[in-house]
């Protein structure tokens, strides 16, 4: 993986070529013709950009080339000098001693000197004359080759390489298929042709998945500013730690959350850090500590958004809950900690004390929970009052190709992203027990609800699920135990399949409609596998339950 210096070097160097062969073909036009005001005005902003780059990349030596040019060029825009005579020469030989420059960071190698020609530049712009030679050296064909070389960078719309992954997710179901037939054939020459396509379209897929993954640190690092304007307005002392910038994930998936890590940092500053007064009040530093981290878990991307603030007042969610109707009261006092703080990512729920810019108006958590929805993936939320809270958003690594457990229920397959799994059980009916008309187990420690996938799946009309009897129980019990939003679900279904990756294609119009389904894919077989929508089906059950 190529580190976070070399990425910008790479990046560095792409651009100032790119710059190099815009002020060749500038400088070529002004000295045709010394009065064209927009090559003028274009090579005075390239020396700018190209000043500032090769500085902040610490290039100062090619910095300093560029920033004796742009003065120059000023002067020239200014009126007071002229594109005429020895100044011309000095001004070719400048932006040939920048593409030197260039080239020779991109090889690694010491900048060349350039002293002389800081002299001549430095003569210029006090009005004196350059110190030249008699003629004009003639470049040898070694160097005129250098300076026809290309970029080793190219640029490329994102749509291109959406398009690209598509055809790739195409040739991937084909190749299962392929592979499927091959061993039913059990023909040998077929079977090693279908191998070496399985290697060649297995290479090709991560070759154009690596090629849309960008470091996490192109969306932290606009978050300095953002938190400063927050606490600014919140009148509220900030100190915010970054980390993990590093941290590759594919560039669709951080601009589907771009959104949902605004709405989290913009609540953390408004909410979750208290005011300077109630932070000294409470024994803590009168700076809030605020931190965004990246880090990787195994094929999973995590994003924390972590506070030292107040803490998550349970009850007085609690409260909201009932008074806003989500809940009874009854049922609110047996919720854990995790579920009443669900209601947080309600749609409209807020628990600001009056409307501001920043909030209080019940919207933000619940665009987190639906950016999450739509990838598939997790939200952690862990939190202690007065010590502080902290969200962890668990996303996939890419959006293309996604790991799920296939499972049977009445003969068909059906694929659970691995995202949403937590383990697998078989359980035998002294394991089960009925509570309040639902079937519940016990898992580390936690009661977890049991439901038969085919009750979900099939199930019609708007009243509640039918009560479960233990009676009805008999035989061992395949459970897929799914979590979402922290509430884990036991889904019973006939059997496990198996592991595999699996590209999902979105249903087409009227299926679209029916929300408990995420897609659909192919298996090797040829045969139909629709994808479940575990949030869906989590919040079925939780409308549907007697």
């Amino acid at each position: 993986m190529k580190t976070r210096d070399q990425e910008y070097r790479e990046l560095f160097m792409a651009e100032a070529l790119e710059y190099y062969d815009s002020m060749s073909r500038h400088l070529s036009e002004l000295e045709r013709n010394p009065d064209a005001g927009p090559a003028l005005n274009e090579l005075f902003r390239l020396m700018h950009n190209l000043k500032a780059n090769a500085r902040a990349m610490g290039f100062t030596d090619l910095g300093e080339v560029a920033h004796h040019l742009e003065t120059l060029f000023g002067l020239i825009r200014d009126h007071e000098r002229t594109f005429s005579g020895p100044l011309i020469r000095v001004v070719f030989a400048g932006v040939d001693a920048l593409g030197s420059m260039i080239r020779a960071v991109g090889a690694n190698q010491p900048l060349p000197d350039a002293s002389a020609l800081l002299e001549n530049l430095d003569r210029l712009v006090r009005g004196e004359a350059p110190v030249l030679d008699d003629e004009e050296t003639i470049d040898t064909e070694e160097e005129s080759n250098r300076k026809m070389e290309l970029s080793d960078l190219v640029y490329i719309q994102v749509k291109k390489l959406d398009n690209l992954l598509n055809l790739v997710g195409e040739l991937v179901i084909d190749r299962d298929r392929i592979m499927t037939l091959a061993q039913e054939l059990d023909n040998p020459a077929l079977l090693a042709t279908a191998q070496h396509l399985f290697r060649i379209s297995d290479d090709l897929q991560y070759s154009v998945m690596d090629a849309r993954l960008v470091g996490v640190g192109v969306l932290l690092n606009k978050f300095p500013r953002v938190v400063r304007d927050v606490a600014a307005v919140e009148d509220k002392q900030v100190e915010l730690t970054m980390s993990g910038q590093d941290v590759q994930i594919d560039r669709n998936i951080l601009q589907i959350i771009t959104d949902a890590l605004l709405h989290l940092v913009r609540n953390a500053v408004s909410h979750g850090l208290e005011t300077t007064e109630q932070r000294l009040k409470a024994g803590k530093s009168p700076v809030g500590q605020l931190t965004l981290s990246a880090l990787t878990e195994r094929d999973d991307v995590l994003i924390q958004v972590r506070d030292d603030g107040r803490g998550i007042d349970t009850e007085a969610v609690r409260r909201k809950a009932v008074e806003r109707g989500l809940t009874t009261a009854k049922a609110a006092a047996t919720l854990d900690e995790h579920a009443v703080w669900a209601f947080l990512f309600e749609p409209g729920f807020s628990m600001a004390q009056q409307v501001t810019d920043i909030s209080g108006r019940g919207v933000g958590l619940d665009v987190v929970k639906l950016a999450l929805d739509s990838l598939g993936g997790q939200l952690r939320v862990e939190s202690q009052l007065g010590v502080g809270t902290t969200f962890t958003l668990v996303l996939p690594t890419s959006i293309a190709v996604k790991g799920a457990l296939l499972v049977e229920v009445d003969e068909r397959p059906y694929a659970v992203p691995l995202l949403h799994t937590d383990t697998v059980l078989a359980l035998h009916p002294g394991q089960i027990s009925v509570v309040g008309g639902v079937l519940v187990t016990q898992f580390h420690e936690q009661s977890v609800p049991l439901v038969p996938l085919r009750q979900l799946l099939y199930d019609e009309g708007d009243g509640p699920l039918p009560l479960a009897d233990k009676n009805d129980v008999n035989g061992p019990q395949h459970v897929l135990v799914v979590n979402y939003n922290n509430r884990r679900l036991g889904l019973v279904v006939d059997r496990f399949l198996r592991q595999q990756n699996i590209v999902i294609k979105p249903l087409s119009k009227p299926l679209d409609t029916i929300d408990l389904f995420g897609g659909v894919t192919l298996l090797g077989s040829g045969q139909v596998c629709l994808v479940l929508d575990v949030p869906a089906l989590t919040r079925l059950f939780l409308n549907k339950r007697p």
